[in-house]
């Protein structure tokens, strides 16, 4: 039959990976806000640091999207 019988101390079994935990956290990161982001739905927050400034007579505030950081200033 066979010549050489393994034992358990040469037979090293490992645990096989779980690939849920992987897929979720691939579908949890494409749906935490980028793509809102890339649509065109950011979340702007008002600037704290510089919050307003006067320009030619205008109102100037300065935003942040909370997401992506990307910045825009409001004239009003």
């Amino acid at each position: 039959m066979c010549e050489h019988a393994a034992t358990a101390d040469e037979i090293k079994m490992e645990k096989p990976t779980d690939l849920n935990k992987f897929r979720k956290q691939r579908r949890k990161e494409r749906g935490s806000g980028s793509t809102l982001c890339r649509s065109g739905f950011h979340q702007w927050q008002d600037e704290p640091k510089k919050q307003f400034d006067v320009k030619q007579g205008q109102l100037v505030s300065v935003q942040r999207c909370a997401r992506c950081d990307k910045t825009r200033t409001r004239l009003t």
